[in-house]
């Protein structure tokens, strides 16, 4: 049974639970009851519905800042290393750093320049970005150390490769959206239903209430973006989130 079978068994059960004790409670009612005494549960409702609501979406945002958050640090990580992988081959020969720091600016290009856009749009690393930083990694391990200090930084280099490798396959676990199809489905027509509420207000033609009215609306919708806007943890763009190697390539 899929999550959205359950789910709309689950509302069509709580639908029919509430309206069937409703009817049948009516049924009970006397025929001197006075409407009238019985305290009016429309404003209690909208403001229950706006409470809940309000408490998902606020949920919502903070679970996509954080994943935001995680995927901007992972990319972080990644670029330091291959910052670290750059400057501490310094100490060898002109030959070998020429082919550490070209195999560092390959895979930095090709990360900036494919791989993003590709993960992006289907949430997935590319085979090519995979074996460039294989090369790196090769090419610092074929060399064997010809002196203390180059002995010194042969497993230092390693390891920094190994954490862009960490760093890469974290951002290929973060590639796809926060927020799964359901929690969507329950944001959106969670807005609808707070929003149609307004209209059980009696809401009049005074500028005062129009202008309420149309300032929570346009809130809901902004708030709705905004989650959105944030549930891509590397963004919608290349640039608005590969500033890290966008620094790298520039040093």
């Amino acid at each position: 049974m899929t999550e959205w079978l359950v789910l709309a068994v689950a509302m069509a059960l709580a639908c029919a639970v509430v309206l069937t004790v409703t009817v049948l409670r009516q049924r009970r009612v006397p025929e001197d009851d006075d409407p009238s005494q019985t305290p009016d549960v429309i404003e209690y409702m909208v403001m229950m519905v706006g409470v809940v609501y309000a408490i998902v979406l606020g949920l919502a945002i903070a679970g996509v800042w954080e994943a935001r958050g995680a995927a901007e640090d992972g990319t972080r990580q990644e670029a330091q290393a291959l910052h670290e992988i750059s400057s501490r081959a310094k100490i060898y020969p002109a030959a070998t750093e020429d082919r550490i720091q070209q195999d560092v600016r390959r895979y930095t290009r090709h990360v900036t320049a494919v791989e993003w856009p590709h993960m992006i749009e289907r949430h997935e690393l590319t085979d090519r970005g995979t074996e460039l930083l294989d090369t790196l990694r090769q090419d610092i391990a074929e060399r064997e150390p010809a002196n203390d200090l180059e002995a010194q930084t042969y497993q230092p280099l390693l390891d920094q490769v190994a954490a862009a490798d960490e760093a890469r396959r974290a951002r290929a676990d973060n590639a796809e959206a926060t927020l799964p199809g359901v929690v969507w489905f329950g944001l959106v027509a969670g807005a609808i239903v707070t929003v149609g509420l307004i209209f059980m207000l009696q809401i009049r033609r005074s500028s005062r209430e129009l202008l309420l009215a149309g300032t929570f609306s346009a809130l809901i919708a902004f708030l709705l973006f905004l989650v959105w806007s944030f549930d891509a943890p590397f963004g919608r763009s290349v640039t608005e989130s590969t500033g890290a190697f966008q620094d790298l390539l520039t040093v």
